[in-house]
């Protein structure tokens, strides 16, 4: 079949990093989980007030990009020299971006491959400001933070190909902490069809999901089946499902590229690559085939694991204490559902749950000196901070004792006589509800197998 459509994107995202580009500033950014007051991580430079130079650039940053290029097999520069990307908008009010593009520049990585999509360029650049057309009000609290963009050749031909390539991206550049996970990414996506032989280009601007993205290209595709096809540059209407006119398609003489003359030229050695490089942790790939080999783990826990690197890591320094087995359904399915109850994931500042804290609780458990009823219901309390439960202990013993637990027995029954009747009559199910208010009776200490001896003696009497 012949090849309808040939796609390629450029990706932007946000570098996970604690201060901005060119300045000391907080690397804060506007995401759905915060509430961050406009205009508060600002200083000087990266508000461009008259006569302010930037600092050296981010080492941190510098580090990540370099990290990027190995995780996807790329050819990285020797050197970094900065441009001025020239343009006019409100949110840049020095008229001009830092960017490590452009018609004269060298990017920081080229000539890579990852799941076999070829790789044109990788490069570092500012962010501009944050400015609302509606009210004209400018937030600088996201200029100057520092973005990578990943330049791909148009060698996706289907949109499930691009949504499969995408979430592979994002969860290898997870492992090595790339990227500011709430802020998301964006795309620039190119488009263009059989009907032009593939020699027009539309692109796309700043479509900000996995789902945009792939809806962005059904709609262009539908619509340059019908219209007259012409390079230029179009936006995405999420509420129409539509692409619209922007602008004529700008080439790069366009932005008067010019060297950054307050910037020096940075070297990169092969040393300092090298260095890097063996610091990389393993790959998602290499990560999923270890859970099933070396510890034995199903592949279906094992996926559930490896898709979130702070989970799996989670669940690595677990098991240093804790057998994988038994681990397992703890993390995988406990941990998860009290995350998941609370809205939240390991990666959120506000979740500070220790391994060492759970591995505490289900040794408890193990030893019999907790239920796990019990220890269920204290794992509820480890969100948002864990803490040992060596001072609860006591209070939240198992309770052994047949005379202890017959006294919570008989208050069910006493309380649920229908209950009783029930399973006088024959319906068994009745017993487990029954057993059920025992638990509740005794706050979840009483011994299951003890209760359920006890409760069927009470009723068989």
């Amino acid at each position: 079949m012949q090849q309808e459509l040939k796609i390629g994107l450029e990706i932007h995202g946000y570098l996970q990093t604690k201060e901005k580009l060119f300045c000391n500033c907080k690397a804060q950014r506007h995401s759905t989980k915060e509430n961050i007051k406009p205009n508060t991580n600002i200083c000087p430079i990266c508000s461009a007030q008259p006569g302010c130079k930037p600092m050296l650039p981010n080492e941190e940053a510098i580090k990540k990009i370099i990290q990027i290029a190995l995780i996807l097999n790329c050819k990285i520069s020797p050197q970094i020299t900065w441009q001025r990307k020239h343009y006019n908008w409100p949110d840049l009010p020095k008229g001009y971006q830092n960017t490590i593009s452009g018609a004269h520049s060298i990017p920081n990585a080229t000539n890579g491959k990852f799941n076999d999509i070829k790789i044109r360029e990788i490069h570092l650049e500012e962010d501009p400001a944050s400015w609302n057309p509606e009210t004209g009000c400018i937030d600088y609290n996201r200029s100057g933070l520092p973005l990578v963009e990943i330049v791909t050749e148009p060698d996706f031909s289907s949109i499930e190909q691009v949504e499969a390539w995408l979430n592979s991206l994002i969860l290898s550049l997870s492992y090595i902490k790339a990227l500011d996970k709430n802020a998301g990414i964006k795309a620039d996506v190119n488009v263009s069809t059989k009907k032009t032989d593939f020699k027009t280009r539309v692109e796309i601007k700043n479509v900000s999901s996995i789902e945009a993205i792939k809806s962005a290209i059904l709609a262009e595709a539908e619509r340059q089946k019908k219209e007259e096809v012409v390079q230029e540059t179009r936006r995405f209407d999420i509420k129409t499902g539509k692409t619209t006119r922007m602008r004529t398609k700008e080439q790069a003489e366009d932005y008067r590229f010019i060297p950054e003359p307050d910037l020096p030229i940075i070297k990169i050695t092969t040393k300092e690559i090298e260095e890097i490089k063996k610091q990389l942790p393993e790959t998602p790939e290499k990560k999923l085939e270890n859970l099933i080999k070396k510890y034995k783990i199903d592949k279906k826990s094992a996926e559930v694991l490896y898709r979130n690197f702070e989970l799996v890591e989670f669940f690595e320094k677990l098991i240093e204490k804790i057998s994988p087995q038994i681990a397992l359904s703890w993390v995988t399915i406990e941990l998860l559902r009290v995350l998941n109850y609370n809205k939240s994931s390991l990666e959120n500042p506000e979740a500070d749950i220790k391994s060492e804290h759970l591995a505490e609780l289900i040794q408890a458990v193990e030893s019999k000196k907790l239920t796990e009823l019990k220890a269920k219901q204290m794992l509820n309390d480890f969100y948002p901070k864990s803490f040992s439960i060596s001072s609860k202990l006591k209070s939240s013993q198992r309770i052994t004792d047949e005379k202890e637990i017959q006294v919570f027995v008989e208050k069910a029954i006493k309380q649920n006589e229908k209950a009783s009747s029930d399973y006088k009559s024959g319906e068994k199910q009745a017993l487990n509800f029954l057993l059920g208010e025992v638990m509740k009776l005794s706050n979840k200490r009483a011994d299951f197998q003890v209760a359920r001896k006890v409760l069927e003696k009470l009723l068989k009497s």
